[in-house]
C-alpha cells in the first residue's frame, strides 16, 4: 500500500483559540492532541485519511506548526532535546520514520521541501495546493503536481509550464454528527477573510458593506480583531499609497507599479482600502470562528454568504461553497459562469450578479423562511450526494497514481 505524507500548517490564530478553549490539553499525549485537532475539523485535518485508505492508500498527516503536539510526538519518540528542536525539524522526523512514497507539500518553503525531499529518499513524486490567489514563489519549479481548486489558477500556471490539475474541494460528512442540531437562530451569516488588498476581497468588502446596512448581517472574521504591529504596518502602507498615486500622477503604470517587490499589494488602492478593517464594517464585525465553531455558526445561520475573492472572477471554485451547503444552511453565492455545474441556481443555492440582486433577494429569502430552508435542504442533498471527501478520493487516487508512476504531466492533461 503506498503511502501518502501530507505536511501542512495551521493558522495560528485558529490554533490559539483551540488550546485556550480546551485548557490542559496542551500537556496531552500527542494521540490526545491530535485526536482533538482532527475531531474540530479545521481545513483538512484528517479528512483524506480513511477515503484514500479505500482508494489503497495509507496517508498521515503532518501539522508542523501545532507546537505543543508537535513537542509531545518529540517527547515520546524518546528526543531529550524535544524542546529545543525546531518543528520543522521536528516534521523531518515524522517523515523519515514513516517513509512516504508521496509528498503532499502545503507550504511555500523551499528549504523545507528540499530538506524532505534530501532526507527522505522514500519519496517519489511531491503535490502541491494553491487557491486561486497565486503567491509569488519559484516554488512550483520543485512540484511534481500542483492542484489546485480554482480554474483560473490552472490556467495561468499551465501558461507558465507547470505541471498542474484543476481538484475541486470537499465536504466532510462526518462534520454533520458533530454539530447540535436547533432551530436557525442567525438570519444571515458571512465567515471569512477581508484582505484589502488587490486580487484577494475588495469586492467582498464593498458588498457586505451594502449588506450591512440592509439586512441584520453577522460578519465573523479575522479582521474583527487588529493588532498593534498590524496599525502600524497600515500607517506604513498608506504612505507607500500615497507614493504610488504620485508616481500614477507622473505616467508610471499601474501594471509596473503592481510588479514591485512587496510594495505592489497597495497599488491601485485608496489610502482608505489600506486599512486593514472597513471602518463602515467595524460596528459589524464578530471574533473568527473556525473549525466546528465556524459549522455549528453556518448551520444555525438560515442565510449564509459566499463572496469569492477577486481573484475568482470567472469561476466558483472556494470551499465556503461545500462548507454551507454541507452543514446545512442555505447558501447565497456570486455568479459565476459555472455555478450551474455545480448547483442548480435559485434552487440548490441562490445566486447574484449585482449587489442590488443580492440584497433582494436575501430580504425576500428572509420574508420567506420556508423557502430558504427548503433551499438549504437541496444543496446539502447536492453536497452529500456528490462532493464528499469519499467521493472526490478515487479522482485524486488517479492523480496519484500518475505522480507515483511519473507521470504528472499526463495528469495535468487530463484535467485540461
Amino acid at each position: 500500500m503506498p503511502k501518502l505524507l501530507i505536511v501542512t500548517s495551521s493558522y495560528p490564530r485558529y490554533l490559539e483559540g483551540f488550546y485556550s478553549g480546551r485548557p490542559g490539553l496542551s500537556s496531552a499525549s500527542f494521540r490526545e492532541q491530535k485526536d482533538a485537532y482532527d475531531h474540530d475539523a479545521f481545513g483538512w485535518a484528517s479528512c483524506w485519511s480513511d477515503p484514500l485508505a479505500l482508494q489503497g492508500y495509507q496517508v498521515t498527516n503532518i501539522v508542523w506548526n501545532v507546537e505543543p503536539m508537535q513537542r509531545a510526538w518529540a517527547k515520546e519518540s524518546g528526543r531529550a532535546d524535544f524542546a529545543d528542536l525546531d518543528l520543522k525539524q521536528i516534521a523531518l522526523l515524522q517523515a523519515k520514520e514513516m517513509q512516504p512514497d508521496l509528498l503532499w507539500f502545503d507550504d511555500y518553503d523551499r528549504a523545507f521541501l528540499n530538506a524532505l525531499r534530501q532526507q527522505v529518499p522514500s519519496i517519489r513524486g511531491v503535490l502541491g495546493w494553491v487557491g486561486s490567489a497565486l503567491p509569488k514563489t519559484d516554488i512550483w519549479r520543485q512540484l511534481d503536481l500542483i492542484l489546485s481548486c480554482a480554474p483560473e489558477s490552472v490556467a495561468t500556471l499551465k501558461g507558465s509550464g507547470f505541471p498542474v490539475a484543476c481538484f475541486p474541494h470537499s465536504f466532510d460528512a462526518r462534520v454533520i454528527d458533530r454539530l447540535v442540531t436547533r432551530p436557525k437562530s442567525v438570519a444571515i451569516s458571512f465567515v471569512g477573510q477581508l484582505t484589502r488588498v488587490s486580487d484577494f476581497h475588495l469586492q467582498r468588502d464593498a458588498l457586505l458593506e451594502r449588506l450591512a446596512d440592509e439586512v441584520p448581517l453577522e460578519i465573523h472574521s479575522p479582521s474583527a480583531f487588529v493588532t498593534r504591529s498590524e496599525e502600524l504596518k497600515t500607517l506604513v502602507k498608506i504612505g507607500v499609497c500615497h507614493g504610488m498615486q504620485v508616481l500614477r500622477g507622473l505616467g508610471v503604470p499601474i501594471s509596473l507599479l503592481r510588479e514591485v517587490p512587496v510594495l505592489g499589494i497597495v497599488a491601485g488602492l485608496s489610502p482608505e482600502q489600506c486599512r486593514p478593517v472597513n471602518p463602515r464594517l467595524a460596528p459589524f464585525l464578530k471574533p473568527a470562528l473556525f473549525g466546528l465553531s465556524m459549522y455549528q455558526l453556518v448551520a444555525d445561520s438560515l442565510l449564509t454568504l459566499n463572496i469569492h475573492a477577486d481573484s475568482s472572477p470567472d469561476f466558483a471554485s472556494n470551499m465556503r461553497l461545500f462548507e454551507v451547503t454541507g452543514a446545512g444552511s442555505c447558501l447565497v453565492t456570486d455568479w459565476k459562469q459555472n455555478l450551474h455545474e455545480l448547483f442548480e441556481p435559485d434552487s440548490e443555492a441562490v445566486v447574484f450578479k449585482t449587489a442590488e440582486e443580492c440584497v433582494e433577494k436575501v430580504k425576500w429569502l428572509l420574508d420567506n423562511r420556508k423557502a430558504a430552508e427548503e433551499i438549504s435542504r437541496a444543496g446539502q442533498r447536492r453536497t452529500l450526494n456528490n462532493y464528499t471527501f469519499v467521493h472526490r478520493a478515487g479522482a485524486l487516487a488517479v492523480l496519484l497514481d500518475k505522480v507515483l508512476s511519473g507521470r504528472a504531466a499526463d495528469a495535468g492533461r487530463s484535467s485540461s
